[in-house]
């Protein structure tokens, strides 16, 4: 998988309560390919990796079948920045209907890491496409 990498510099204020960043960031965008977002992003100052939201790419999967390719996707991502799902921070999960949400718990109790839980919210929510069933979003320590 290759990935177009673009490196920003942005100003910050320094804060009393973090160690000083020289006042600058560096964040680093993967997969900057789709017009509205990137796929990754790292901030290199905080050492947090930022994922956007996951979809299956076989929208004919059934739920079990959709959330296990989100979290291999998942995976992948991380680990191309040097990451994975023990250093989860959070996580947001998206299902079309809540009937899919104890099948889509099901998968994610069986991939998360058990002694590295993330915090997590869940909620129905209308998809972009008809025929997804499930988006994860997961926040990252590098």
């Amino acid at each position: 998988m290759l990935a177009r990498i673009a490196r920003v510099s942005t100003r910050v204020l320094p804060r009393s309560s973090r160690p000083s960043t020289r006042g600058f960031s560096v964040i680093t965008r993967l997969h900057t390919e789709h017009p509205n977002m990137s796929q990754t992003v790292v901030n290199e100052s905080t050492n947090t990796v930022y994922l956007a939201g996951q979809v299956p790419d076989d929208y004919k999967l059934d739920a079990k079948g959709q959330t296990k390719e989100v979290l291999a996707k998942i995976d992948s991502l991380l680990a191309e920045v040097g990451s994975d799902k023990s250093k989860l921070l959070q996580a947001q999960v998206w299902v079309k209907t809540m009937d899919d949400f104890g099948a889509v718990n099901e998968i994610w109790q069986s991939w998360v890491d058990p002694d590295n839980k993330p915090v997590r919210a869940a909620v129905e929510a209308n998809m972009a496409h008809p025929d997804i069933l499930v988006e994860v979003l997961v926040v990252a320590a590098k």
